[in-house]
């Protein structure tokens, strides 16, 4: 017999409806629910395919922490999986953070998480809502906030809590290894995060949990907790964790990503600018093209017989088109046509008019707004990624005589032309 626990929070799980049996799902298409982006499922595939074909309606969650304003293509994985159960007719939840996000996720991070203040968490939830609208349907899927019960944790629920998981356990996280390994500090609240993130699942009583690959420890500590507290089975789910534009981890740090706050011509352009040897992953992860397609195309790039590039028109066609909608994917990609294959200068560009005539190359690129300092404009001097009227600038000290109609041209797409 499981020991009572008398704390408020416990008592949640008693306001959420009554499990109904999820309508009958073909077995193809939960097989590709449970392989598709999918990383590795715990304790094992087969047992939480056999529950799905049971019929059983599940209850499932996708935790969020609202640590900064901006999404890229990269956290879309996981909404995609959320939208796929939630099509299927399951309870889904979509949780965010409010109260770990306090915390911080120490989580694939070898120095201490910044704090984030309140105001800061309420303005990012708002913007993310905005931009994974075009993917999920909120009629669909319930928002909950784990500030709701973590905030109003005691010290006696914080106790009982930790007595579930061993504390060498949590030392032996392979990120805290190291930095103790390196003479760093693991700070005490790092060491409450997974305790926390894992409480979600008892209070929210959860047969599921969805997770990229660098939240499995946090999730195996929740279905520890909710083996032990609830005396319950949960599945984890890990979405295969993608990569950037130039084949490293995507990541705001790398520059590498393809925000979903992008106009619909830097998006285009950006899918454009990835990897031939990428194409196939980004078909899998980011579109909903039926896999049995994607495969083909896997096999037909790989044979050599059809050039990558018709294949990448069409990914980025339907990336762009999916948060910007039809008409202005095909007018991102009208444009890149124009600029990128037809080598003319974009339709539109940003003019700017300056009060100097004669300007050092590195101020010039500053004060129109192409670079964000002098450093950054030299770099891309140096790179030879400065072109004013098609021709390449090499030398950052040259005082350039600015003139009007000339066109600086920074990167594949940075444009201003000065009037």
């Amino acid at each position: 017999m499981k020991k009572k626990h008398t704390s408020t929070t416990i008592s949640l799980k008693g306001s959420l409806p009554e499990r109904r049996v999820c309508r009958k799902t073909g077995r193809q298409k939960i097989e590709e629910v449970l392989t598709r982006r999918v990383a590795k499922i715990y304790p094992s595939k087969e047992v939480l395919k056999k529950l799905l074909l049971s019929g059983k309606r599940i209850r499932l969650y996708l935790g969020v922490d609202p640590t900064a304003p901006r999404l890229h293509l990269g956290h879309t994985v996981q909404f995609k999986k959320l939208k796929e159960f939630a099509d299927l007719g399951h309870e889904t939840i979509l949780l965010f953070g409010t109260g770990t996000v306090l915390v911080g996720d120490p989580s694939e991070r070898d120095t201490g998480r910044k704090l984030i203040t309140e105001k800061e968490i309420g303005k990012n939830i708002t913007t993310w809502k905005d931009q994974i609208k075009p993917i999920l349907d909120f009629k669909k899927i319930k928002i909950k906030y784990n500030g709701d019960w973590l905030t109003k944790l005691t010290l006696k629920d914080l106790i009982y809590i930790g007595s579930k998981i061993s504390a060498i356990q949590l030392f032996k996280r392979e990120n805290f290894a190291r930095r103790i390994k390196a003479g760093d500090t693991v700070w005490y609240h790092e060491t409450m995060y997974p305790l926390l993130q894992g409480y979600d699942s008892v209070v929210m009583d959860v047969d599921l949990e969805i997770g990229g690959t660098d939240q499995t420890f946090n999730m195996l500590i929740g279905r520890e907790l909710q083996r032990k507290i609830n005396n319950k089975e949960k599945f984890v789910l890990t979405n295969r964790m993608i990569v950037g534009t130039d084949g490293k981890p995507m990541s705001k740090t790398s520059g590498n990503c393809i925000w979903l706050t992008d106009s619909a011509k830097d998006m285009y352009g950006k899918v454009m600018s990835v990897h031939d040897e990428l194409i196939f992953d980004y078909f899998e992860f980011f579109t909903d093209i039926p896999m049995i397609r994607v495969v083909a195309i896997k096999k037909e790039i790989k044979s050599g017989k059809v050039n990558p590039m018709i294949y990448k028109e069409q990914l980025a066609l339907e990336i762009t088109r999916q948060f910007h909608g039809q008409k202005k994917a095909i007018e991102a990609q009208e444009e890149f046509r124009r600029v990128f294959q037809k080598r003319k200068f974009p339709s539109k560009i940003k003019e700017f008019k300056l009060k100097k005539k004669n300007l050092r190359l590195c101020d010039l690129l500053v004060i129109t707004k192409l670079v964000l300092s002098k450093s950054e404009a030299k770099r891309l001097i140096l790179q030879k990624a400065v072109k004013i009227d098609r021709e390449i600038q090499e030398d950052w000290r040259k005082i350039i005589n600015t003139k009007k109609g000339m066109i600086i041209r920074v990167g594949k797409r940075k444009f201003v032309k000065i009037i």
